[in-house]
């Protein structure tokens, strides 16, 4: 019998799709795009669409497994909930319950993720990350600037006079602006792309801009100096609704215009250029993610929201900074599902140097770490300090669908369903403002269990089973709570299958910002508060020419680490043959340096380690720059992470993945 149902994907993503899924005698067959969902209109990604093949894919983890004497050994789930909560009790006995680890990524865009905070809050409070890998420098950034990191709508882009697209390729990453971005362009709009590579979303533009890896932000001192002298600057804003502006034009009379050309490695005439398209807005910007993994990222993001903000693109309809959008997230009742107040005991790691504080930890050490909803041997950067790190706890439990690098080197392996397995709602905090409804469509196969009864069943054996003691479709209702007033409800869900959030569409509009002063601020005094300068600054990547010649002489091009085009980070990877292999991006100026053909095997390295790979030309890419995708498994290839630094960006929460200088060799 075939059924075509309504849900929606589950994948950490910006454009959190509509789908309509095919399901043939209880096994799902079809993934399609759901062409009623009034942002995604039926069109979805190849990363969507695997879904299907994930689900029923034959390597799923179907069993609780035990490692023994090396090997891992199926075992009953009576046995595996038994033994790990009798662990965590003697744990908490003798060092107490920070010295449990919790490691959790980004692989589920559900709003019941959240009940796994809830677990291990009622067990009395565990070691918690802080910060990502991904975003988290800039949307540290811009809670500086604004008070928050929100974006405008997506129907905002029809008031755009211009639009730059900033280190983010939105053709890979975010389709359904990339759609948008053609239909402004069709309407008279200016679409500007800035960035590295010469990417697809480039081919599309009427400007591209390449610029050197991690100069953004001088690029964008360099406009702002052309709209003072063109006086394009918006006064009125700086005047009435910002603080700390003096700052940023002490800085400007600080460095030339020449010396920011020679920087970034962009002719002055486009400072001056980019300058008259912020000054003759309205001018919306879209903010990437890779320009702030960088250790000056965080001073990145300031200072193109200093550019937005001066030129008088803040608060106004085609306007924006747009990065992050957490009012969609902020939508939701999250305390009453993690129970903040139940922890008794806290202590944090950053994301990034999670490995680093294992290895270091006294006062309790880790004993014991949890992994949910991610990877960190393939995702977590120094892949080789982070198997150290996880290799030193007594005990590790990894809770996932397949036999992942992590899952490889755990004591214990819990397998999980898939989304179409178990009933949630989904969103994203990135791009749109729609919550999606997914109902349970099949049965999980094997002894497959949801995260939920997972913890359930733990709780119930460590003695707070009555927090758990509801149903999923209560917990949902629990996190929709901020929302009734609003109609949105489990049951208008079901019905809608996609509701709006009630957030704001052009964020800012009033003037009144979320910062101490109420303004904007140039000068941020969340910053001070936090110790830290406040100021933007002449800031550069920690491995560049102008903080460490030496290392550029050993390591002299850039690499960055983009997302894959077919997998969300390395989820996909046992799915598609032609990820199983690294392949290595090279500006052409590298290939005819080092005498390298496409397709050749080459070994890329630094101090950290070594990745190998084929070789495939960057026909259109700043000088000096590689890229291999992030995600790969350490059986198809091994991880980019082998080279990347474990550092943290400026402000303390973000990685530095892109910071990273390396050689590249052809293989004998």
């Amino acid at each position: 019998m075939e059924n075509v149902f309504k849900s929606a994907c589950p994948l950490n993503c910006w454009d959190s799709c509509g789908f309509e899924v095919t399901v043939i005698d209880g096994k799902v067959t079809k993934i399609d795009g759901d062409r009623d969902h009034p942002i995604t209109k039926g069109k979805i990604c190849g990363r969507g669409r695997l879904l299907e093949a994930r689900t029923n894919s034959p390597e799923r983890l179907m069993t609780p497994l035990k490692k023994s004497n090396g090997t891992f050994q199926p075992i009953s789930w009576n046995q595996a909930l038994d033994e790990i909560a009798e662990i965590m009790k003697q744990v908490k006995k003798e060092y107490g319950s920070s010295a449990v680890l919790h490691s959790h990524d980004y692989a589920n865009s559900g709003l019941l993720i959240n009940l796994d905070k809830r677990f291990f809050n009622l067990y009395g409070g565990v070691t918690e990350l802080t910060g990502s890998i991904c975003w988290g420098a800039g949307i540290e950034a811009q809670k500086w600037d604004f008070g928050d990191a929100y974006s405008h709508s997506p129907d905002d882009l029809i008031h755009s006079k211009h639009i730059v697209v900033w280190g983010r390729n939105v053709a890979r990453t975010n389709m359904h602006l990339f759609e948008r971005l053609q239909e402004a362009k069709k309407q008279g709009a200016t679409l500007i792309v800035i960035d590295p590579i010469h990417n697809a979303t480039a081919k599309i533009a009427n400007k591209y801009v390449s610029v050197k890896p991690g100069m953004d932000a001088f690029l964008a001192l360099g406009i702002m100096k052309e709209i003072i002298r063109l006086e394009l600057e918006d006064r009125t804003f700086i005047n009435e609704h910002s603080v700390g502006f003096k700052d940023v034009e002490e800085l400007l009379s600080n460095i030339t215009l020449e010396e920011l050309s020679v920087i970034t490695e962009v002719d002055q005439a486009v400072f001056t250029d980019l300058a008259k398209v912020y000054g003759n807005g309205p001018t919306t910007t879209y903010l990437g993610l890779g320009m702030q993994r960088y250790e000056n990222g965080g001073n990145t993001i300031r200072t193109i929201d200093a550019l937005v903000a001066m030129s008088g693109n803040v608060g106004i309809r085609g306007g924006g900074a747009n990065y992050g959008n957490l009012q969609v997230g902020q939508s939701f009742n999250v305390d009453s599902l993690s129970l903040p107040h139940k922890k008794a005991e806290f202590r944090s790691f950053t994301m990034m140097k999670q490995a680093e504080e294992i290895l270091a930890a006294n006062e309790p050490p880790i004993k014991m770490a949890f992994i949910t909803c991610g990877n960190p041997l393939t995702q977590v950067p120094d892949t080789n300090l982070v198997k150290k790190a996880f290799q030193s706890i007594d005990t590790v439990v990894v809770i996932d669908q397949f036999m992942t690098d992590t899952a490889e080197m755990a004591d214990y392996v819990l397998p999980s369903t898939t989304s179409f397995e178990e009933e949630d709602v989904y969103y994203s905090s990135m791009y749109h403002h729609y919550v999606n409804y997914g109902g349970k469509l099949v049965d999980s196969p094997g002894e497959a269990k949801s995260d939920l009864w997972i913890w359930t069943e733990l709780a119930k054996r460590l003695g707070f089973g009555e927090y758990f003691a509801y149903t999923r479709e209560q917990f949902i209702e629990m996190g929709l709570s901020n929302l009734t007033e609003h109609q949105i409800t489990m049951q208008t869900l079901k019905e809608e299958h996609h509701i709006p959030l009630p957030v704001q569409e052009v964020p800012w509009n009033n003037k009144k910002f979320k910062t101490a002063s109420g303004k904007y601020e140039f000068t941020s005094s969340l910053a001070k508060q936090k110790g830290y300068e406040g100021k933007i600054t002449l800031s550069y990547p920690k491995e560049s020419k102008y903080t460490n010649e030496k290392l550029v002489e050993m390591y002299p091009y850039s690499l960055l680490s983009l997302h894959p085009l077919r997998s969300n980070h390395s989820q996909h990877y046992p799915l598609i043959e032609g990820l199983q292999t690294n392949k290595v991006e090279i500006s052409v100026d590298i290939a005819e340096e080092k005498g390298i053909k496409e397709n050749d095997k080459v070994r890329v390295y630094n101090d950290r380690g070594e990745v190998i790979g084929f070789v495939k030309l960057l026909r259109k890419a700043h000088p000096r720059t590689i890229n291999i995708d992030e995600g790969n498994w350490n059986k198809f290839g091994g991880s980019v992470n082998h080279l990347t630094s474990n550092g943290e960006s400026d402000n303390g929460l973000g990685s530095v993945v892109y910071d990273c200088l390396v050689n590249i060799e052809k293989c004998m």
